[in-house]
């Protein structure tokens, strides 16, 4: 393309060039061709010289500007429009595959089972029935040897767990990881590889626009492949896991999909199809993926023999900032998150950070909400160095907090209850970081919590949950599990407690 100050000097010669055309009806025969030949010439000579310039200054423009990442361009023409996503296709289907979890159900045929008073009087006089339940949802192959991603909702409960990869071979395989909080499972297939696998890529360089493709397998009517853009990042409050930072898209995502792929224009992963948004229970163009940073952190921690996901722990809790705390700090909108919580002992309390301040930045990432920031520690691994960017009463500062791992637990503080009392079978522990950050409970709360309930428990009967915390029993405080056996251990006819469930207090008498 020629610069604007050179085609204001091509305008002069292009009308030379129309004089070329009208020489036959002025010159003649004889002289025509000395004449076109000569102006030929001359014009030929001058746009030489004006692309010729427009060139060298060209190329000097782009021998000192620096280099920058490839555009994002938009189709140009039909022939653009007209190219087809099946080379990416190729390359990346045969990695994505369905995983078929079974398990096995007890039925009871009472009409009283599950009623407390009924089973403690006249006992389960009914057989229970063994049922076998299938769920199907996705995976994706990230390692040769067959170490498989999917959601943990796609294989809870299992007792079987199956993988059938798009050529149509199928294996059994082990859970070797999974997580609730961040509906993730690892799993690995006992098969002879090696496996064809899609690459990771990096959720930081996705932005809103991109084009994704979503591989999955819908209504278990075979692999399916659906296009779409990423719509928006960081969406949290979906309700589908603790995990509040997901990739929203628009390409086509269905029951089925769970575990699948969202692939990005290199064919590289960039996330994991989780959840969609719908009244009618198909896709209402509103799904979301767990971003591919979080996946990877947790697919190495599966690889180095973990069976569990830590993220790090830095001895806070946080808040979402509200429109009248940002107008109130001057803040232009309500983002960041608010420290609600500190341990003094903890990294973050060491490090300077206090209640009421205002995370606005991690690393030289804005922070929109506290679930942004629980993403960014959880993928920045523990042992890292992290550099917050704060709004605290003083102005501005930036605070580095090392990440520690949470501290070990003693397992003298868990116990499973036992005894004719309404929490027998349930699975309780002093509130200990690992637990508090698990549970996401405020780091500097003290006393008991359930952390298991079995449901064929008197506990699960009388529907406790985990995550509850029991505050009071029978008028005694329960500052940990010493003091809630003892009070357990003296029987009574009857049962005065209270707990706390998601902030609230509840109370009950149970006879």
């Amino acid at each position: 393309m020629i610069p604007n100050r050179s085609r204001l000097r091509v305008v002069p010669f292009v009308l030379l060039a129309i004089c070329v055309l009208t020489l036959p009806a002025l010159v003649p025969a004889t002289a025509q061709t000395k004449v076109e030949d000569s102006l030929t010439e001359s014009i030929g000579k001058i746009f030489r010289g004006v692309i010729g310039e427009a060139e060298d200054k060209s190329a000097t423009e782009s021998a000192q500007a620096p280099v920058a990442e490839p555009r994002r361009e938009l189709p140009r023409s039909r022939p653009d429009m007209m190219q087809s996503f099946s080379p990416l296709v190729k390359a990346t289907a045969p990695a994505v595959v369905n995983v078929y979890a079974d398990r096995l159900v007890q039925r009871s045929l009472s009409p009283f089972a599950g009623d407390p008073f009924f089973e403690q009087f006249f006992g389960q006089r009914m057989p229970n029935r063994t049922e076998k339940q299938s769920s199907l949802g996705s995976g994706v192959i990230v390692q040769a040897d067959g170490i498989v991603v999917t959601n943990n909702h796609v294989i809870e409960g299992a007792d079987d767990v199956r993988v059938a990869l798009a050529d149509g071979r199928e294996f059994q395989s082990r859970v070797l990881l999974k997580d609730e909080r961040f509906d993730l499972a690892i799993l690995k297939i006992e098969g002879k590889g090696p496996f064809p696998i899609v690459e990771f890529g990096d959720t930081d360089t996705t932005e809103v626009g991109d084009i994704v493709l979503a591989i999955g397998n819908p209504f278990g009517v075979g692999q399916t492949v659906t296009s779409g853009i990423v719509s928006a990042l960081a969406r949290n409050s979906v309700g589908v896991s603790d995990f509040g930072s997901f990739i929203q898209t628009d390409a086509a995502i269905n029951p089925g999909n769970s575990g699948g792929a969202l692939i990005d224009m290199t064919g590289r992963l960039i996330g994991i199809n989780s959840a969609i948004f719908s009244r009618s229970g198909g896709s209402n163009g509103i799904g979301f993926a767990i971003p591919v940073n979080l996946v990877r952190a947790v697919a190495q921690t599966a690889e180095m023999g973990g069976e569990v996901f830590e993220p790090p722990y830095i001895g806070a809790s946080f808040d979402p900032v509200t429109a009248d705390i940002a107008e109130a700090l001057g803040l232009d909108r309500a983002t960041g998150a608010l420290v609600a919580d500190v341990t003094e002992e903890g990294p973050a309390g060491k490090a300077g950070l206090r209640t009421g301040d205002i995370v606005l930045g991690f690393n030289g990432r804005p922070i929109e909400h506290p679930d942004a920031l629980g993403y960014r520690l959880a993928t920045t691994g523990v042992g890292a160095t992290a550099e917050l960017d704060v709004l605290s009463r003083n102005g501005r500062k930036t605070v580095q907090i090392t990440l520690a791992a949470p501290p070990a637990d003693d397992p003298r503080d868990r116990r499973t209850l036992a005894g004719q009392n309404p929490f027998s079978g349930a699975v309780v522990s002093n509130i200990t970081p690992r637990i508090g950050a698990k549970l996401r409970l405020p780091p500097s709360l003290r006393g008991v919590v359930v952390t298991d309930v079995p449901g064929n428990s008197i506990a699960g009967r009388y529907g406790f949950l985990p995550g509850d915390l029991i505050a009071v029993v029978n008028g005694v405080d329960i500052a940990n599990v010493d003091i809630l056996e003892q009070v357990l251990s003296e029987g009574a006819s009857f049962w005065r407690f209270e707990i706390v469930r998601g902030g609230q207090r509840i109370r009950q008498i149970i006879r």
